[in-house]
């Protein structure tokens, strides 16, 4: 039998056979999380992302709007709130900067407008009528439930909106109602990730 190797020995190999890191490979690893770094604080502190961007070298920058980007494009969300409205102003502009095909950005963002436009109107009106069918649906359900169960149902009142089944009905049909939004949001975001 062979020695039993430690874990340690294990991974030392494995590092050996990969190889040395290059220096481009390192100065992604560095300044890709700095990027990240930045673009928290742009969304969440407002600090200006051209002078903070101005501060690198060249060929350092591009790593750290690297991590800028997918930081900002990953905080693009549906508009379920003011708060995600003004994040999503917000990553939008910033996305604007960073990028330099900003016509090919703005294409994207007149079709992302657009999901947005829906999902806030015809869709807010959708959620409103499944939530109030469901409500309906629901409440029948335990009148007949009730019913059965004591002969009658004289001056009982059911708030079906506390209780946990259906709060959970309404979760996963949310859910459903959500995705095809966020399916076309999401491939509005790997465009966005797409272009330079």
């Amino acid at each position: 039998m062979g020695d039993i190797k430690s874990a340690m020995e294990i991974a030392m190999e494995k590092a050996e056979k990969l190889g040395k890191a290059t220096d481009e490979e390192r100065l992604k690893w560095k300044y890709v999380p700095e990027g990240e770094r930045l673009a928290a604080r742009y969304i969440k502190q407002d600090c200006n992302l051209v002078v903070e961007l101005s501060q690198y070298e060249e060929n350092i920058k591009k790593y750290v709007i690297q991590g800028v980007a997918d930081v900002l494009t990953r905080n693009i969300n549906l508009p379920k709130s003011n708060l995600v409205k003004r994040i999503n102003k917000r990553a939008m502009d910033g996305l604007k900067i960073v990028k330099s095909d900003k016509a090919s950005v703005e294409n994207v963002y007149s079709k992302t407008r657009r999901i947005f436009e829906h999902y806030v109107g015809q869709g807010e009106q959708q959620r409103k009528q499944a939530y109030e069918s469901l409500k309906a649906e629901f409440e029948a359900k335990m009148k007949q439930a009730i019913q059965q169960q004591l002969g009658s149902f004289v001056g009982i009142r059911i708030d079906v909106e506390r209780q946990p089944q259906f709060q959970e009905e309404w979760r996963k049909l949310l859910i459903q109602l959500d995705s095809q939004y966020v399916r076309l949001l999401d491939e509005y975001k790997q465009e966005l990730a797409a272009i330079s």
